[in-house]
This record gives structure tokens, sequence and C-alpha cells, in this order.
């Protein structure tokens, strides 16, 4: 079933000063658009509910949500907002414009080499303890949220919690290929936590070094729920391996602290030969010098 949309085209006045240029993509109550801010003289991602969800008021309370926590973070690596428009026709959150390609993306084209995965798995673990330490969750780590624009920079608060909001939460939340067991299911799992996203980003990690989800669909849903992870390919190097499936463990308890993550991840990055940043190579993992004694 098509999902409704406004069919704006190059030049159609979104608010007044705010022009559409081009349909970005969209989900299921959302649609983006590249858009001309007249005020900020500069390109913008105008974030709009679609048509046919303007007037839910349940949709609107999300985007006004969304609005209110992008207006509380600021955090280099994460997207930022530049305010919001939340009546009249088109409620729609206006965010920052990031040139680069998504790391889903390069791993679907390119792969992604681990010498280059290992440091964007330790800022991503840092803006997480961030969020956590701000008392935010942002449920929805995954390739396709993470934009390469020199350091990953991880967009779309779209299902994002406050932890104080957590206990009114009581259906699953999240991508189902990225979701950790309790966003599955609470009542069997737990409530969602910082663990959640450590989750999210073990998932994220297995797909880039594995070229896969770590939980294939079997045609049903929340496969997670039922199996262990797929093994990741033998030549990534033990430590990383163990802590990648720690990450994926069913009980959050289980899973590193975000902390833990960091901690591991710095060790890897300061064992990785220079230089760290360019000149990736496939098959990289054999030249990893020191990793294994970490």
């Amino acid at each position: 079933m098509s999902k409704a949309t406004w069919q704006l085209s190059e030049g159609d006045e979104i608010v007044a000063g705010r022009r559409a240029l081009e349909r970005l993509g969209g989900g299921g109550r959302y649609e983006a658009y590249l858009a001309w801010d007249e005020r900020l003289h500069s390109l913008v991602v105008a974030k709009l509910l679609r048509p046919d969800q303007a007037g839910d008021e349940r949709a609107l309370a999300q985007l006004t949500a969304e609005a209110s926590l992008l207006d509380a973070l600021a955090h280099p690596l994460l997207m930022r907002s530049f305010g919001a428009v939340l009546d009249g026709p088109r409620p729609h959150v206006v965010l920052e414009h990031i040139e680069g390609p998504r790391l889903s993306t390069l791993i679907r084209r390119h792969g992604v080499a681990i010498e280059q995965l290992l440091p964007i798995g330790l800022d991503l673990a840092r803006l997480l303890r961030y969020l956590a330490a701000e008392g935010v969750l942002h449920l929805d780590v995954k390739p396709r949220n993470i934009i390469m624009a020199g350091r990953p920079r991880l967009i779309d608060l779209s299902v994002a919690q406050r932890v104080s909001d957590i206990g009114g939460l009581n259906a699953p939340i999240g991508t189902e290929n990225y979701m950790a067991p309790e966003q599955c299911d609470a009542a069997r799992f737990g409530e969602l936590s910082p663990a959640t996203d450590v989750f999210g980003l073990g998932a994220t990690l297995y797909e880039a070094l594995a070229g896969t989800v770590p939980f294939p669909s079997d045609g049903d849903s929340f496969p997670q729920l039922r199996r262990a992870p797929v093994r990741l390919p033998r030549h990534v190097p033990a430590p990383v391996a163990a802590l990648v499936l720690d990450c994926l463990a069913p009980a959050p308890r289980d899973r590193p602290t975000l902390a833990e993550l960091t901690e591991a991840l710095e060790g890897f990055v300061d064992n990785l030969p220079a230089p760290r940043l360019s000149r990736f190579r496939p098959g990289g993992a054999a030249r990893l010098r020191g990793l294994d004694r970490v």
C-alpha cells in the first residue's frame, strides 16, 4: 500500500521562507525533503508528518517529543535541529543537512575495513554515553541512521525516549533487525535501559563486520528472541568478535555497560596501526597488530 505524500516539487513552499528542493525519502509517519531556508540562507532537511498523519494527535505528540529532545541535546556527533513547526497544515522539524553516505550504503557497496570501523564504534559508544547521561535512549541505532561525514553522525530521534517515560511503553519499538529483546518483549526481558542501545550498536558493528544482520529474518517476527547470532567471519580478531557478541547478549545485565564498551573500544583503537583514518584496505584485520593481546 502506497503511503500518503505531500508530492512537493522543487520550489514548492513548505511554510513561508522554506521551500522544498527534492524528496529524500521517508518512513511510516514521515517524509523528508531537502529544502532551502531563507532565514538561515542554508540547505536544511524538513522532516514532515505525512498528510494523513498531520492531524493525528498521537503523531503530533511524537513529533513534539522529538523536537523537544533535539532542542535539549547538543553533541558534535548528533544531528542538530533548527526548530520546528508544530501547528499549521504541514507540521515538521527542521534538521541539519549532513553531506555524506549512510553507513548502510558503505556496508552494502564497499564493506567497511575493521581499521575504520573500530574508531566509528568508539565515537558512537561515546555519543550513547552522552545520551544516557542526559537520560535519553536512542532506541534505533542502525547503519541507516549513521551518516559518514568525516566522523559518524547519528540521526533520527523518531522513537527516542527519555528514561523517565519508559514505563509507559507497552508495545515493540525500533527497527526489527536491530532491536534488543526487551524492545520486542519488555514483559519477558525487562525495561529499556542504556543496555538497549548497547545492543543496537552491537548489531550495527556486527553487520559492518559480517555484511549481514546478526539475526536474519526467517519469515517470523523477532528472530533475536529465539536464536543466537550468526557467527562472525574468522578474520575478525577474537577480542573484537567477543565484545560485539557480548553486546548482543539476550539479557541486558549480560551486556557490557557503555563505560565498559567505550573502554574496550579505546583499547582496540589504541592498538591500531597508523594511519588510523585513511588508506583503509580490505583484509586489514590480518594486520591489526596487538589486538589479540588486548
